[in-house]
């Protein structure tokens, strides 16, 4: 009896997805006539008509592009309401011929109730359903008899429940959209006001970072205008994590989005490499404000120490000291290097002016003397080779050399830190992630070069070289879309070292913003000074081992802004099972662990696996796992041990494609059907939070947790910790 209500449910609403996919169909078509249109502008044969072609064009790929990322799942859900006709819930809003509402979109405030709607307080609802789609084909239907009183008589209930089915749902490589099962306290964080700072809070599983991506959607269906043209940054741990949540925005119509690892932040740098956490600490503490405040002011590598001129019978001469003082000078008053360049050759020149005596020299007058001088004048050539323009990678190689980084950091880091710091950058000189916030922080501190400096103004039209017509478009249009890709190198080290207006975003979302170091909360600060916020974190799993220095960093980036918080208080991914030992560690991690509660049992206890012989172990815990999972299994080593455990890996076949190598840290945010861990006592041993470490790579399985170790000292102090 059961099947075939099912089936006839499913088949009514086939009838409706039908409808709404061929008005999706129309819209798509009238989108491209506009773009075809737009391209026809062109052929007016003035700049006006290079204008429209570009702002039509634009506007029309644009909602090309919204259309066929809603494609998938377009509608997921229908509101059966006790005064009111069915209401369907889609990703997106659409209209009839007739300018009905055909689609709600999932945003708008008429969908809230679908989320908010519960059996204690239904807000009118009779019955919630959500239907599971496969491209444009309804494959069931699962419903929630809200209000049982107001449902008609023979009301058809199906299925067991979306969150349910959601949760039982197989994990591939990427994370995907809930918009069809969105609980009520998520929904509330989703429409929380676009103000100020919203903070989500709770522990792991709780979707903080989904619903987070679907906060950023929600506010660019709300005000558009504003987070469109000023933009949207949203930045994750790393680029693991970014390559996971990707597809999120797209599929709920938004493609407006930047996202960037922390270690990408910076344009045209894209670093991936962590530094040891000994190494990062240094790096990432606020101290290092002050090292690089004092290189900024240093002499450039072979900048000349002394200036000699002869002009009408005379020796003109400017020693180290007088340099001393000029240097004194352009730096006064809190004036950026960069900027000062315009500045050099005036007081240069006024000082040798100073010490003309003679009649000849007198005679002909300062002008004379100036126009002789300046530019490609004896002291137009010092100035550039004494007082050059600097960019920020420059300054940051400065300080891989052993007297620079002393004297730098002398009285602000200790000796041993200093030493530390040499024999990383000796030893790996490409920039790192913790290198980043370093790197923008000298570009701040360098500033700009004026945009009338010679030789300057040639670099930045370089870079920013494009028509009258698309500078029109760009003025419309949100500037993370518009993305010029040059293999110049010289051009991409600029653009990665130049200070410009474009690093502030309207919006700045922050994922697993516990781990961020003082450093890391300086540079996104700059991007949101003017912003509101969303930030995701949970301070159980913070791999930052200096929490008050980080709070402390954390509110000089947010100062003066209006705090929501939100907190999320119930584990949707892992099994109570994996759940009950992971939160076992994080009370050893930490004092007072927010624990949410896990909804969901397997029967399948962790396992744990001791013996001398790691590899052996290995390869059978990891075969168990493919083999008893349908989706993805991540296997976690120390940083130390991952290219060699990679390779003990051994022949699976094409179950290999299901299995991903990772660090501890390379595990934030993401999740997997299984998980395998390597040696959880060195796990712990690598940093001062390897406890919170452990804590997270544990709450990444929804399913199964095998750990394999020569030694099994970790449990010893979890079981003696309860």
């Amino acid at each position: 009896m059961t099947q075939p209500i099912a089936e006839r449910e499913r088949a009514v609403e086939q009838t409706f997805v039908d409808v709404v996919y061929d008005r999706l169909d129309d819209s798509a078509r009238a989108a491209q006539d506009l773009a075809r249109e737009g391209h026809a502008r062109a052929s007016l044969g003035h700049e006006g008509g290079l204008v429209e072609r570009d702002a039509m064009v634009f506007q029309a790929s644009k909602r090309i592009a919204a259309l066929d990322a809603a494609h998938e799942g377009l509608v997921f859900g229908r509101l059966d309401l006790s005064a009111e006709e069915p209401r369907y819930i889609g990703r997106i809003g659409l209209r009839d011929a007739d300018r009905e509402v055909l689609l709600v979109d999932w945003r708008a405030p008429a969908a809230a109730v679908f989320y908010r709607a519960t059996a204690q307080d239904p807000l009118g609802v009779v019955r919630r359903r959500v239907l599971r789609s496969r491209g444009r084909t309804v494959t069931g239907v699962e419903d929630e008899l809200l209000d049982a009183e107001a449902a008609p008589e023979g009301m058809p209930v199906v299925g067991d429940g979306a969150l349910l089915a959601q949760l039982s749902r197989a994990r591939d490589a990427y994370m995907h959209s809930v918009v069809a099962t969105i609980q009520k306290e998520q929904d509330e964080a989703i429409r929380a006001p676009a103000r100020g700072v919203t903070t989500i809070a709770g522990g792991p599983g709780t979707g903080k970072t989904v619903v987070a991506l679907h906060r950023a959607a929600y506010l660019l269906y709300t005000e558009r205008r504003r987070f469109e043209s000023g933009g949207v940054l949203v930045v994750g741990p790393s680029g693991v994590f970014m390559n996971y949540i990707e597809r999120v925005l797209p599929s709920l119509g938004e493609t407006s989005v930047t996202l960037r690892a922390v270690g990408g932040v910076v344009d045209g740098i894209d670093a991936t490499r962590h530094d040891a956490p000994a190494v990062a600490r240094i790096k990432g503490s606020s101290r290092m404000r002050r090292v690089l405040a004092r290189a900024v002011r240093d002499t450039a590598p072979g900048a000349p120490d002394e200036f000699r001129v002869f002009w009408r019978d005379e020796v003109l001469a400017l020693d180290s000291r007088d340099l001393a003082s000029v240097r004194r000078q352009l730096l006064g008053a809190a004036q950026s290097r960069n900027r000062s360049v315009t500045r050099v050759e005036h007081v240069l020149l006024d000082l040798l002016w100073s010490q003309v005596s003679g009649e000849r020299g007198l005679d002909r007058g300062r002008d004379d003397f100036v126009e002789q001088m300046r530019g490609d004048g004896p002291v137009g050539e010092f100035a550039r080779s004494w007082w050059p323009p600097l960019d920020a990678v420059q300054v940051w190689e400065w300080l891989h050399e052993p007297h620079r980084l002393r004297g730098y950091a002398r009285g602000v880091l200790e000796p041993d830190e200093i030493d530390t710091l040499l024999a990383t950058w000796q030893d790996e000189p490409t920039v790192s992630i913790e290198d980043v916030p370093l790197i923008d922080e000298l570009r701040y501190l360098l500033g700009d070069v004026p945009l009338d400096h010679e030789g300057y103004r040639a670099d930045r039209e370089r870079i920013d070289g494009v028509s009258d017509s698309l500078n029109a478009m760009l003025a419309a249009a949100p500037r993370q879309q518009m993305s010029f890709e040059r293999d110049d190198a010289e051009v991409q080290r600029l653009r990665a070292t130049a200070r410009t207006e474009d690093d502030s975003y309207a919006h700045v979302l922050v994922d697993e913003a516990q781990d961020l170091s003082p450093m890391q909360w300086r540079m996104l600060g700059r991007r949101g000074r003017y912003s509101s916020w969303t930030i995701v974190g949970d301070a159980a799993q913070s791999a930052w081992p200096l929490p008050e220095e980080q709070a402390a960093a954390r509110a000089e980036a947010l100062a003066g802004k209006d705090q929501h918080a939100f907190r999320l208080s119930t584990n949707y991914r892992n099994s109570a099972e994996v759940f009950e030992l992971a939160a076992r560690v994080a009370q050893v991690a930490v004092a007072d662990p927010d624990l949410p509660d896990a909804v969901r049992r397997t029967g399948i206890d962790p396992v744990h696996r001791v013996g001398p012989e790691v590899g052996d172990a290995l390869r059978r815990a990891v075969t168990d796992v493919v083999d008893s999972v349908e989706g993805t299994v991540a296997l976690v080593a120390p940083a130390a041990r991952r290219a060699a455990v990679a390779a003990m890996l051994g022949d699976l076949g094409s179950r290999r494609d299901r299995v991903t190598v990772l660090e501890p840290l390379d595990t934030k945010g993401l999740e997997f059907d299984g998980v395998v861990v390597v040696e959880p006592d060195e796990v712990v041993a690598e940093s001062e939070s390897g406890w919170r470490t452990l804590y997270v790579v544990l709450t990444r399985a929804t399913q199964r947790v095998v750990t394999v170790g020569a030694t099994d000292k970790w449990r010893e102090r979890v079981d003696a910790q309860h």
